[in-house]
């Protein structure tokens, strides 16, 4: 099977057979548990060899242990002197004289005998399936990622583009048109069109701007011939199905005109002829344009029923706070609120998080933009935050949160019929906004949280190939919003018991690493006013994360750590950086409640050295399954919430697996994010 199927299915706790099994079943099976804490609930008999070696791939192998062999206790008894000459002889071994084949070790450190790894880690249960039903589970992911409105991440897309390239097999239904326009430019078959209204061609154009030239300006083209003709093809495709929406292309008047000039588009028909004279006139028919112009007369219910007749309901929740900021009355506002009735599940889940938000360490507002896999931040100026016409008070948004949950759960009632959930679901978050996230394993969903025992702390880590320098950092984000940089510029004279942190390690095998560890306790107690902590990965070399190899995640060991310093059992998630950009948000730390936070956001940035990105607004997220959660979510669409999973037509677990439940239920993993897109679709 390809690597991409088995990578994506080992992050849904899924192992492929590849082979009918090996004679040495129960070594294979003690050997995964001792190296990994993985346990083989179903499919114990498929187990092969080569598995063990694919795990330990997986999690992390030849992870480079750091710059200090004895990490931590014995690098917080060094000075920061020792320290910097430390790093200052290690650099020059391997950066001047290029020895990067054996691991390097402190030239003061005194030697330290590690101990055999006995700390008590949380088992992580796997099945094992034989190729061909692993291929049905696979088909299924890509028939419910296509069924989604939202658009996919890049290990998503990856998968659906190689099922159509490997198994030939198109999705029936594709609800997202940024999954189908990505799909048309990548395969170039007329069947994607279909999905496709004459509006959507300049996205298209964008998609093929950006992929073939990494160009995001549409104003500035500079298209081969092929590519040329090809959107020609579209265009004239498109004029003559019922899609053909021109109310919509007039929206885009200036960027149309340019399109055509550029391609130098031919006229073959009356279609054709009526289009481009609608696009280079004077005219413009746009719902919008009529919109403004009755926003600006005054007259706010016709602005809502232009709106709602042109754009549907979700436009007029899209544009709620524009709305209901300049109704001057209750009248207005009541126009408003009869014509919000909307059954697009996502549009309802989004604004009643939006309206829900208790970020209070951030004044002004910070906007947040998801395009080509990466998430593009603006943070309001103090100027811009004083020209601000769309305010709300708080007894407003509260009537709005109000109205967008009554209608959220009428639009939910009944969906399901008996359902089980387990209780640990009220603390993981939907997964409504992962386009700009990396996937593998361990990767929830942004917003989940994973409470930390008081005898752990956590042990951040990154692993690089193919590039010199990928830095690991982390802030502190205080009350009133100020950061405390903990990173190699700052952490000479931070070294405590509190934060430790490795240094590059970056000889032995291909690459390097660096860790960082939080103990809580420790923590709290020598920065009382930071309230949460935001991990951070950026490429220091000029190269982006898609031009090398990149690893982070997380491991939970004792306050007392025995074994090594990378112990795969301890690994609670190691996934794969390969963004167009050279930042990302990994994760945070909630200190007040010791909750772990996942992030797991590719910034659109080439910023070299992480302190200078907002993050205030990140703390968003640690407040989403407050709002809304997994458990809320099925219990909202159930017609009956049952006690035993055995009596439930849908199981949501992560305890539980499918010869635990009856033959005709469905069971949906945290991680499963594909069933639950689905849902909302």
């Amino acid at each position: 099977m390809e690597k991409i199927f088995k990578d994506f299915l080992f992050s849904k706790h899924i192992l492929v057979a590849e082979r009918y099994g090996d004679s040495n079943t129960f070594e294979i099976l003690y050997s995964i548990a001792n190296l990994f804490n993985i346990r083989i609930k179903e499919g114990q008999e498929l187990v092969e060899r080569g598995m063990i070696e694919y795990i330990s791939n997986m999690i992390g192998k030849n992870v480079p242990e750091p710059f200090y062999k004895g990490f931590p206790e014995s690098v917080r008894k060094l000075t920061s002197d020792k320290l910097l000459f430390d790093q200052m002889v290690h650099y020059s071994i391997t950066y001047g004289f290029g020895k990067f084949d054996e691991a390097g070790h402190s030239v003061l450190e005194e030697y330290m005998d590690r101990t055999v790894f006995s700390e008590k880690t949380e088992t992580k249960d796997f099945i094992v399936l034989p190729e061909l039903e692993s291929l049905k589970r696979i088909q299924a992911a890509v028939d419910d990622m296509a069924s989604s409105t939202r658009p996919l991440s890049q290990q998503q897309y990856d998968v659906v583009r190689a099922f159509a390239d490997k198994i030939h097999y198109y999705p029936q239904k594709i609800a997202s048109k940024n999954l189908a326009i990505r799909l048309l430019n990548d395969v170039r078959d007329q069947y994607f069109i279909n999905f496709l209204k004459l509006s959507d061609v300049l996205k298209l154009v964008e998609e093929i701007n950006y992929r073939g030239y990494g160009n995001t300006n549409i104003h500035k083209l500079n298209l081969k011939n092929q590519d040329r003709r090809f959107i020609e093809y579209v265009i004239d495709y498109l004029l003559k199905q019922p899609t053909y929406d021109i109310i919509n292309c007039y929206e885009r008047k200036a960027e149309w005109c340019g399109l055509l000039h550029h391609i130098h588009y031919k006229i073959k028909d009356n279609y054709g002829r009526d289009f481009v004279y609608k696009m280079r006139g004077y005219e413009n028919h746009s719902v919008y344009s009529s919109f403004e112009d009755a926003i600006n007369r005054g007259k706010i219910e016709d602005a809502v029923r232009i709106l709602k007749k042109g754009k549907g309901s979700g436009a007029i929740l899209r544009n709620l706070d524009y709305l209901i900021s300049r109704c001057e009355n209750e009248d207005d506002i009541k126009a408003v609120m009869e014509n919000i009735s909307s059954t697009n599940v996502m549009i309802l889940i989004q604004l009643l998080i939006k309206y829900s938000s208790k970020n209070k360490i951030q004044a002004n507002r910070t906007f947040t933009f998801t395009k080509f896999e990466k998430m593009k931040v603006h943070s309001e100026t103090n100027e811009e935050a004083k020209r601000r016409k769309t305010f709300l008070p708080e007894e407003q948004t509260e009537v709005l949160r109000t109205f967008i949950k009554n209608e959220l759960e009428c639009v939910l009632k009944n969906r399901l019929g008996k359902v089980y959930v387990d209780k640990d679901m009220v603390n993981h978050a939907l997964p409504i906004q992962e386009t700009a996230s990396s996937g593998g394993y361990g990767v929830l969903a942004k917003g989940t949280r994973l409470h930390i025992e008081d005898f752990k702390k956590i042990r951040a880590f990154t692993y690089w190939e193919k590039v010199d320098d990928i830095d690991l950092s982390c802030f502190g984000i205080t009350e009133d919003g100020k950061k405390i940089e903990f990173s190699w510029r700052t952490m000479a004279g931070k070294q405590s018991a509190a934060i430790v942190y490795s240094g590059d390690q970056t000889s032995g095998y291909k690459g390097g690493s660096e860790y960082f560890d939080i103990n809580l306790d420790y923590f709290k107690e020598e920065y009382p006013n930071v309230k949460y902590i935001i991990f951070c990965d950026n490429v220091f070399s000029p190269l982006r994360f898609c031009d090398c190899f990149c690893k982070a995640g997380y491991m939970l060991r004792d306050t007392n750590d025995s074994g090594k310093v990378f112990e795969p059992k301890s690994v609670e998630s190691s996934f794969i950086i390969n963004a167009d950009s050279t930042f990302a948000y990994l994760f945070g730390l909630d200190l007040e409640k010791n909750d772990f936070i996942w992030l797991n956001v590719n910034r659109n940035s080439y910023a070299a050295v992480a302190g200078d990105s907002p993050l205030a607004f990140l703390v968003d997220y640690f407040f989403s399954t407050d709002v809304l959660n997994v458990k809320s979510f099925f219990e909202m669409m159930a017609t009956e919430t049952v006690e035993d999973p055995k009596m439930a037509d849908i199981v949501v677990s992560d305890k539980l697996n499918e010869s635990e439940i009856k033959e005709s239920a469905k069971l949906i993993h945290s991680y499963d994010f594909e069933k639950m897109t689905a849902l909302m679709g």
